[in-house]
């Protein structure tokens, strides 16, 4: 009998089931190891006030460690209760008001002294390269999932903060509404103002320049606004559509209060979010090969994929912006490129490609943009 390592884009390989034995055996001692070096390497949770709940910290590696042996084994037990407390360190981190940096630190310790263990052990007991290989492919594969699943749940931690702030925010606005004023008087003469509708607009002849931004801030002082393109007379009715779509991202939290937003500066962010159902759509026939994959499995490989187009297929800058190692990315960029393979060989379909994972991105700042 022998095991199978839960492959990932690569044909499953055997492991010797004395190997897994040995692995087992490790287990215990090496979860004390990747705690204490976590908490000597990682500044944040060498603070007693920064470091998680330590009984939670150590269960949460004793099952990350326990369930690697048991994929590796070919095991097939469920794997939800490791999954909902790597979730939960994201959410510890959102709560505290931390960026992933210390988790994903931690997580880059944590595979460095596991696989300083295997490697040790692999020595010692003179196991074969093609095992070991297939252990360290298989190892930090694992840790890429793990890192991915604290993600989510910092990114949900994130979502249920802002929908909190956002009632909150709305409460303010209507508290407010009676006090927000226009001053009339320091509006230019050519103005054209209907700030009696339902959504409140100027008509700004010209463009916008310093003298028109100074204007507006000091007739507007309550006032959150978005600015239109300069168009002609003809294209009003688009620019100040333009206008309500941007003051809409705004109200989503997709674009910043800039105050007033300008649209010239967000062209890219307007056309790719002008149509949401569209763009579900398009979605769905582009990452059409993601469809039965597990949710982190897709959420991997569409940050991935997303930074390596943005950096123009340069894994180092990649790597910077996913704040990965660059051998990771290529890695995964290896198992991606046999997925989409047409796509990236197709200019034309690589630029479909990208502009979908782009617009998925800003979405992704909101759960909802419409």
């Amino acid at each position: 009998m022998t095991g199978t390592l839960a492959g990932r884009g690569r044909r499953p390989g055997p492991i010797p089931p004395q190997v897994i034995a040995i692995l087992s055996a490790e287990l215990p001692s090496l979860a004390e190891e990747i705690i204490g070096e976590v908490r000597r390497s990682v500044p944040e949770y060498g603070r007693q006030e920064g470091t998680p709940k330590p009984a939670a910290f150590r269960v949460t590696v004793e099952q990350a460690m326990a369930a690697f042996v048991d994929q590796v084994s070919g095991g097939r037990d469920s794997y939800e209760r490791r999954d909902e407390l790597c979730r939960e360190l994201g959410r510890s981190e959102a709560y505290q008001g931390r960026s992933l940096d210390a988790l994903q630190a931690a997580y880059r310790v944590g595979v460095q002294v596991a696989w300083r263990r295997v490697a040790h052990v692999g020595r010692t007991r003179r196991l074969p390269s093609e095992v070991m290989t297939r252990l360290a492919d298989a190892l930090f594969s694992y840790i890429d999932e793990l890192a991915s699943l604290s993600v989510q749940g910092y990114l949900e931690a994130q979502s249920s903060a802002d929908e909190v702030s956002g009632v909150h925010r709305r409460l303010l606005r209507l508290v407010l509404r009676p006090g927000a004023r226009c001053v009339r008087d320091a509006l230019d003469e050519d103005v054209l103002t209907d700030l009696a509708d339902a959504e409140p607009h100027l008509l700004i002849p010209g463009s916008h320049d310093a003298a028109r931004g100074a204007m507006l801030h000091r007739a507007l002082p309550d006032r959150r606004g978005a600015v239109g393109l300069t168009v002609p007379l003809a294209e009003a009715a688009d620019s100040l559509r333009w206008a309500r779509r941007a003051l809409g991202l705004v109200e989503a939290g997709v674009l910043e209060d800039a105050g007033p937003t300008l649209c010239e500066r967000h062209l890219l962010e307007l056309w790719l979010l002008s149509d949401g159902a569209l763009l579900d759509q398009l979605a769905r026939r582009e990452l059409a090969a993601l469809s039965g994959m597990t949710r982190t499995r897709r959420m991997r490989m569409t940050e991935t994929l997303g930074a390596w187009l943005e950096a123009q297929g340069n894994a180092v800058e990649a790597a910077r912006l996913l704040r990965l190692h660059p051998q990771t990315v290529r890695y995964r960029m290896r198992q991606i490129s046999a997925t989409f393979d047409r796509q990236l060989a197709d200019p034309a379909a690589r630029f479909v490609l990208d502009a979908v994972l782009r617009a998925h991105r800003l979405r992704g700042r909101r759960a909802s943009l419409r």
